[in-house]
């Protein structure tokens, strides 16, 4: 490892390791730098990071696709123009709730407030393609998910409030990027442009509060973008994207579309380590439809969360990189959505 500090553009950082000499983008010189960045963890851009079921918003159940906080990462808007294979396993923990002031809809239900426990395991293996398209590069992911959770609810039965638990694991609806699209405004200043999608895979039962699936399809266009500081050993990276749900015909529910955004300002050090502030939201882009969230008055929400990040990365062997990442993302407002001080998200990405 190198002693300069690791912010060494990633998009050329991926090299020494294998001995091979990577491509310099049109217009930027060739700078032998060896590969302190965490160009592997791009791939939990497209996974983001899967935060499917353990997300906490105002949809269905309380719990959307998304986890704020957890999709930005190192280098979020990088793609690498030198072929690769990056293999991440992320493992989140989401433990919250929702008032019992606040009616929620669930197994076609309504509950007053609720409880929700999800520990929620997710294994990515993205592609770097070998396209040889000077400032874009381009890349595909496939996620396979395995979710465990333990959903309480206050329902009414005869006219009286019950309290009714259950719990669900699972293998989770699987989640896919089939094109991620990076180009390269400079050696520090990059975007990438991705499809994710999520197929409902998951088992799913509409009479029960804890399901491995959301039983709908998922559509997130996103875009990422990072933005190094060599000088400083800084680095800034932004994820924003909007979540487009299919109607849940089981419960004829229509989640309203979300808008999320994750920001990160990341110091690195020359011994591999890095430590950083997180700062990120969800926000509801109009009403949920369907008899229930009429009822509901849409059932509409929001929420930020804030918390700090640390992170190490080291070489493997002569051609390969680990990079680790541990975060802490406590909601710090919320609005029909599950409110949680103990939101937990660890990685591992390994580059061969």
């Amino acid at each position: 490892m190198s002693k300069k500090p690791a912010a060494a553009p990633a998009f050329i950082a991926m090299s020494h390791c294998g001995g091979r000499r990577p491509r310099a983008l049109p217009g930027l010189p060739y700078m032998p730098m060896p590969m302190t960045t965490t160009l592997a963890q791009r791939l939990a851009l497209t996974a983001p990071l899967l935060l499917a079921c353990a997300g906490a918003h105002a949809t269905e159940g309380a719990l959307g696709r998304p986890v704020t906080g957890t999709s930005v990462v190192p280098n979020a808007g990088i793609v690498s123009p030198e072929p690769a294979l990056i293999v991440n396993v992320g493992e989140i923990y989401l433990d919250g709730s929702i008032g019992g002031s606040r009616t929620v809809p669930i197994a076609g239900k309504a509950s007053a407030g609720i409880d929700g426990k999800i520990a929620f395991t997710l294994a990515t293996v993205m592609k770097v393609w070998d396209t040889d398209t000077g400032a874009w590069n381009f890349a595909s992911s496939f996620t396979l998910p395995y979710v465990w959770t333990r959903v309480t609810a206050n329902l009414a039965v005869g006219g009286r409030g019950l309290s009714t638990q259950d719990t669900a694991s699972n293998l989770f609806d699987i989640a896919f990027a089939p094109v991620i699209a990076g180009y390269h405004f400079s050696k520090t200043e990059h975007v990438a442009l991705s499809l994710n999608v999520w197929a409902p895979t998951g088992k799913y039962d509409a009479n029960a509060l804890a399901n491995p699936s959301l039983n709908n399809w998922t559509f997130i266009p996103q875009v990422a973008y990072t933005r190094l500081f060599p000088e400083h050993g800084l680095e800034f990276d932004a994820v924003a994207g909007i979540q487009f749900y299919t109607r849940n015909h089981a419960t004829d529910y229509q989640n309203a579309p979300l808008f999320t955004l994750d920001t990160m300002l990341l110091k690195r050090f020359a011994n591999g380590a890095g430590v950083g502030l997180i700062a990120g939201t969800t926000q509801q882009l109009g009403d949920d439809s369907g008899p229930l969230a009429d009822r509901l008055n849409g059932f509409r929400g929001h929420d930020w969360a804030v918390g700090p990040i640390v992170t190490y990365d080291t070489k493997v062997g002569a051609r390969s990189l680990l990079s680790l990442g541990l975060r802490w993302v406590p909601s710090v407002a919320s609005k029909n959505r599950l409110k949680s001080t103990n939101t937990f998200m660890g990685t591992a990405t390994l580059v061969f």
